[in-house]
């Protein structure tokens, strides 16, 4: 039998760089393991920091090392040079997190090759990844959020009057505390909680230094966070929930990547109507931005309530054997190995 031949593309230009590393380390393992390695030939491709794509020899090595390349300095020329191997590869598997890579560029540019990929495509990944276009596709759904303001940079930085007129409507609309998010960043880059007015003009001017768009939200105590993986193209299906606790203030960077900091509970101890109902909501957050081959979306549960609220959906989230998606996955009765596999084939049915 002729192995497919499996582009595994990772690294990439944004700040979630080392986690592609460790998810491309995982997903290489699994695809020459058990049957898959009769299936498939996985041929690695590093982009570095700087945008430059590495061949096959160089990646592998950075795989082994799990580390990143230290950035050198280049010339333009050298963004648009493409290792030769590129040429044969069967079908892509980006695993490329946080802008450039899962906000619909690279998308893009899979598509213009011609070449079936695991993953959403470009509509479904620039939907997914800015925050303020998923909310308004959440919205159209039905599906219920928390409130929220979306802000743009130049509300914050070009007029000294604009500032606290803006503060005062975010301060009726949403109130305190609430959160201020930058609308493209993954991995809760730039994320900050505000309480007051101080606090708030501080996380904007923050915040518009990574993006252009930012979205303030409203925060709700006593919530439980929980989350559920979607698998699947036009037909999906909707995995066990697992939940998220943590012992900093909220579920920031640090905390997120920091051993010990924060705890999977899988799966979350909720009543079924309730996991049914996150379910549901999962496979509709799916459908209205249009996502495919695999999802994670994350949910607001107050207990006290019943209420529950749709976070943000994940187009390609962390693939380590220890992130959520392919542990929610295990749970539900698919284990790692057969996992990458499935998502091979929903990509090859798609395409």
């Amino acid at each position: 039998m002729t192995k497919l031949r499996v582009g595994l593309l990772f690294g990439g230009r944004s700040g979630e760089h080392e986690v592609s590393i460790n998810s491309a380390r995982a997903i290489a393992k699994a695809l020459t393991t058990g049957t898959n390695l009769e299936k498939y030939d996985v041929i690695p491709f590093y982009i570095q920091k700087n945008g430059v794509w590495h061949n096959p020899e160089i990646a592998r090595s950075v795989l082994d090392a799990g580390q990143p390349l230290a950035d050198e300095a280049i010339n333009k020329a050298q963004l648009w040079q493409f290792p030769s191997q590129v040429a044969e590869i069967d079908i892509w598997f980006p695993i490329l997190h946080g802008p450039n890579g899962e906000d619909g560029t690279i998308q893009g540019l899979l598509s213009l090759m011609q070449v079936p990929f695991v993953g959403s495509n470009v509509l479904g990944s620039c939907v997914g990844m800015d925050k303020i276009a998923m909310k308004m596709a959440f919205a159209q759904a039905g599906l219920p959020q928390v409130k929220y303001v979306a802000v743009e940079r130049s509300q914050i930085w070009s007029n000294p009057c604009v500032s606290p007129k803006l503060c005062d409507d975010i301060e009726e609309k949403v109130g305190y505390p609430c959160f201020v998010k930058p609308a493209n960043l993954g991995s809760s880059v730039g994320i900050a909680k505000v309480r007051d007015r101080k606090e708030l003009e501080a996380a904007l001017d923050s915040a518009a230094t990574y993006d252009r768009r930012i979205i303030v939200e409203a925060g709700i105590n006593s919530i439980r966070e929980v989350e559920c993986a979607v698998l699947g193209n036009d037909n999906p299906k909707a995995s066990v929930i697992g939940e998220i606790t943590y012992d900093s203030d909220f579920y920031d960077y640090e905390t997120k990547y920091t051993d010990g900091r924060a705890q999977l509970h899988i799966p979350s101890q909720l009543p079924p109507e309730i996991v049914s109902q996150i379910q549901e909501m999962s496979l509709q957050a799916f459908r209205a931005v249009d996502a495919a081959g695999l999802s994670r979306i994350d949910f607001f549960y107050v207990e006290k309530t019943g209420e529950l609220f749709i976070n943000e959906i994940n187009t390609l989230p962390g693939f380590t054997a220890f992130s959520m998606y392919p542990q929610l996955w295990g749970a539900s009765g698919i284990p790692f190995v057969e996992l990458v596999d499935q998502l091979i084939q929903f990509a090859l049915e798609r395409s």
